[in-house]
């Protein structure tokens, strides 16, 4: 069974040549799995595109600093929460803390430098900006004890991972909230579809160590479940996208990212360890299709 089991993290390129101590820290971050930050990092820029303010480049790239540290910070946060079952879980005991690699004195002093990186970012936004960032605090403080308390903690990451729409939009206007939130509400299913995508590798070993998740929920409904948060998702985002520019037209932006959610529910095999991973991973497509979206919409 070991060989068919999708490994956590592959470090390859420059991770790989590290040397030991800083590659554990590299993992630790998810610095090999570049997937995270650009799954953090979309919103974001659907958000600044949103306002037809143009490319905005100099902004996107704090905002990709951001969401490189930001995301970092939150996993080296949940595995010092999650430690002990992540030690009993085959994809994830070889994780740097629950390994015993990397001790949690070392950890939390590596969550405080990605801090420090994050609060320099943060400081070249406006005030407005700011306060909304810094609203996502405790959403992400609570986040690792969702799956304990929960069968649907992949919804608490939805409201973590897509927090970065409103501070990409505020970052350059006031607050719209009739089309800011249908768009977060409709991001905020994207991410309980795709996360619940990326549980099914974890059904077996969660359901042993009492892990909770949407995987385990919906049972075997799960890829119908999964197809229902993406058509929801697609729903909020034509009602947004139609608040903001009252044409029919503009909705023809969206039939990219609704042909690709499409075909990760249509081609989704849960028997293959492997299928589920790659699914997943292709929502760094979906999301660069949505932020294409965005930019038509917005700055057409």
């Amino acid at each position: 069974m070991t060989d068919q089991i999708v490994p956590d993290s592959e470090h390859r390129g420059l991770v790989a040549r590290l040397p030991q101590p800083l590659r554990d820290l590299a993992m630790l971050a998810r610095f090999d799995r570049p997937i995270g930050w650009w799954l953090l990092f979309w919103p974001c820029a659907w958000g600044v595109w949103l306002t037809g303010a143009g490319v905005q480049v100099e902004l996107l790239g704090w905002l990709l600093l951001g969401a490189v540290a930001m995301r970092g910070a939150g996993c080296v946060y949940n595995d010092i929460v999650d430690a002990k079952l992540d030690a009993q879980v085959a994809r994830t005991a070889s994780r740097p803390v629950a390994s015993g690699r990397v001790s949690r004195r070392t950890a939390w002093l590596w969550l405080g430098a990605l801090c420090l990186i994050g609060l320099v970012v943060l400081l070249q936004l406006r005030w407005e900006a700011q306060l909304v960032a810094l609203g996502s605090l405790l959403l992400v403080a609570a986040y690792p004890f969702m799956k304990r308390i929960t069968w649907w903690p992949q919804a608490w990451l939805g409201l973590v991972f897509t927090w970065g729409l409103p501070v990409g939009w505020v970052a350059l206007r006031d607050m719209r909230f009739d089309i800011v939130l249908p768009i977060y509400a409709g991001a905020v299913l994207w991410v309980i579809g795709y996360d619940t995508i990326y549980a099914l590798q974890d059904r077996e070993d969660d359901a042993l160590v009492g892990i909770r998740s949407s995987a385990l929920r919906l049972g075997k409904n799960v890829q119908a479940g999964i197809a229902l948060f993406y058509a929801g998702a697609m729903g909020l985002w034509m009602l947004g996208f139609w608040l903001l520019r009252h044409d029919l037209l503009a909705l023809l932006a969206l039939l990219p990212v609704a042909l690709h959610l499409g075909w990760q529910v249509i081609t989704l095999d849960t028997a293959d360890a492997a299928n589920p991973l790659g699914r997943f991973r292709s929502n760094r497509v979906a999301g660069a299709l949505m932020a294409a979206a965005c930019f038509v919409v917005g700055n057409a």
